[in-house]
């Protein structure tokens, strides 16, 4: 397994503990990419899209909590859904 495999699937059980969370108010959260810097792309889903604190979420919620179970991240970027 490649060291951004490994990453990629430290990042994606991180985001584990964060989903319950966001489902819970109809949203989720998708692992798009880990960059070799640790810049993590996401893609918010459902209720998610277009909420008013959904900046707030990613970056005291998702980017806190990746940055604490994931020493690497250097920080979380949203990727929005193409329609």
């Amino acid at each position: 397994m490649s060291e951004n495999q490994e990453l990629f699937q430290r990042v994606e059980k991180a985001l584990n503990l964060i989903r319950p969370a966001l489902r819970m108010d109809g949203g989720d959260i998708e692992l798009v990419d880990v960059m070799p810097d640790g810049v993590v792309k996401v893609r918010l889903q459902g209720a998610c899209v277009g909420c008013p604190s959904a900046t707030i979420t990613l970056q005291a919620g998702v980017e806190a909590t990746l940055k604490e179970q994931v020493p690497e991240v250097t920080r979380v970027e949203n990727v929005p859904t193409m329609f």
